[in-house]
């Protein structure tokens, strides 16, 4: 396979970068337009959880075929159909004249996203041809990928201000065509390997499996849990997950071969970059909500009061690329699951504090996140052959957006249950389930209300979410302990070689 002229490898870092800022936005750009959007559809509890998710499980489910389909017929090929899926899909999402055409627009954006993503990461391996280089621009990727995240409810949050909530998949669509433009121009198409075989059915079981094991994970988190329903939903989860495993294990020509994980680097930096997304989607789903319907931020306050994390992530990614040569990559990542612990730690300490002790812990945080992330990418694909650069970027991918599905679904879980399970309701309060269903549910009822009974009902609902949101930083701070002393065991296992040091793992 062919490399590319480094005369326009920076070029080839905006293009794919650019596009892949788009994708990540779009996983957080609604925590701000939901409500909006909402009202305008006329949507039902059930269908804004699938407006949200449908963009992250469709994606994460497909990410191994079109990485396999990358390989197969060429990285800039698919990278291309992809900008023209996202590109139309963005058209009808913006103007979706129902919450179940939203929910379709959002499932065929992941059909594009889930092209261009693993093409970016293989196009940046083929493009940087040194270690030390490729370790600096997936530096930038990742930081582009995280700080994504952080930026996408400050956009929706400015866009709303002035346009109408469609404006938040409008705005794809000139980016979209001038990366239509600048890839042939930037990006010379390379053989792909026509030995490389798909698996569509692998791919349904993989969408299969994560919708629903997610689908019982938040039927769990309800105060009125289907309990039958949950269980039977997570073992059907479980076996479509099962069977896809035992189909890779056999495939002549796999689109995920297991035997990459026996490298140790390679194993943990997937692990980092699912921790990673778990615990930084997580804590940003309940931090948005508590400045929001906890201090009475608005939208785009609340954006910008988040905004150190983003800003944080962007500078750490490409530090890593600089510093991974003195420390290595098994030490950079758990010391980086290290740093953000340290973030939470202080937040949760200092979140009634004055402004200065909290955008730092903010800032510690993302910085932390930022930098495992960027190791995580780096230690991913240096330690991948390069005919599977694209198997290699689908995984990556897989963890990223895996882990941002089980950060709304597991931290949402535990949000949910200990606000419904420590909330006190006044005497008399007609409507119980629905005060203890969510703080919005509950702030909305206590607007019917008068007198002393609604000013308790929003007293005692904002200190059950703010104990629900303790929870949720405690659970972040534990969960990234837990994987640093993971991390630590199996990189000490690692040989003794070093990507950081040499030219391969």
């Amino acid at each position: 396979m062919m490399l590319y002229n480094n005369n326009n490898r920076w070029l080839v870092l905006v293009v794919v970068s650019t596009a892949l800022f788009l994708i990540s936005i779009d996983m957080t750009v609604l925590y701000t337009a939901l409500p909006r959007l909402t009202h305008d559809l006329g949507a039902s509890n059930n269908q804004k959880l699938w407006i949200v998710n449908a963009f992250p499980l469709v994606m994460a489910g497909l990410l191994p075929t079109m990485g396999a389909l990358g390989d197969r017929v060429g990285h800039r090929r698919t990278f291309l159909w992809g900008l023209v899926a996202f590109g139309l899909a963005s058209l009808v999402g913006a103007y979706a004249p129902s919450a179940n055409t939203l929910i379709a627009a959002r499932a065929f954006l992941a059909v594009g996203a889930s092209m261009m993503m693993p093409a970016t990461l293989s196009l940046l391996r083929l493009t940087f041809t040194t270690d030390k280089d490729r370790a600096f621009a997936i530096g930038i990727w990742a930081s582009v990928f995280s700080g994504g995240f952080a930026v996408g409810p400050l956009i929706g949050g400015a866009l709303l201000g002035h346009f109408w909530w469609g404006s938040v998949f409008l705005i794809n669509v000139p980016v979209v065509l001038i990366a239509l433009i600048l890839t042939p121009l930037a990006i010379p198409s390379e053989k792909g390997n026509l030995g490389r075989q798909l698996d569509p059915v692998n791919s349904l079981l993989a969408v299969a499996a994560m919708v629903s094991l997610f689908y019982g994970l938040m039927e769990v988190a309800k105060p009125d849990a289907k309990w039958l329903d949950a269980a039977f939903a997570i073992f059907i989860g479980i076996t479509f997950g099962v069977l896809f495993v035992r189909r890779q294990s056999r495939s002549a020509s796999p689109m995920i071969d297991f035997a990459l994980f026996k490298n140790e680097r390679f194993t943990s930096g997937a692990l980092t970059a699912l921790v990673a997304t778990v615990a930084g989607m997580g804590v940003q789903l309940a931090l948005t909500q508590r400045l929001q319907l906890v201090i009475g931020y608005s939208p785009l306050y609340a954006a910008v009061f988040i905004l150190p994390v983003s800003i944080a992530s962007f500078i750490a990614g490409p530090l890593s690329g600089l510093v991974l040569h003195t420390i290595g990559v098994g030490r950079a990542l758990w010391a980086s699951l290290v740093i953000a612990a340290i973030g939470l730690i202080g937040y949760t300490i200092f979140r009634d504090s004055g402004l200065v002790e909290q955008v730092v812990s903010l800032a510690i945080f993302g910085f932390g996140v930022g930098l495992g992330s960027a190791t995580a990418s780096t230690a991913i694909m240096i330690n991948a052959p390069e005919d599977k650069a694209g198997m290699a970027a689908s995984i990556e991918s897989v963890a990223f957006e895996l882990g941002g599905v089980l950060g709304i679904a597991i931290m949402g879980s535990v949000l949910s249950f200990v606000y419904a399970t420590t909330l006190v309701l006044p005497q008399g309060l007609h409507d119980p389930a629905l005060a203890r269903d969510s703080l919005d549910q509950a702030l909305l009822l206590a607007e019917h209300m008068s007198g002393d009974g609604a000013v308790k009902l929003v007293t005692q609902a904002k200190a059950a979410f703010d104990s629900a949101f303790v929870a949720v930083m405690v659970a972040g701070i534990v969960i990234f302990f837990l994987m640093t002393a993971v991390i630590a065991w199996i990189t000490s296992g690692a040989k003794a070689s070093d990507p950081s040091h040499s030219a391969h793992a």
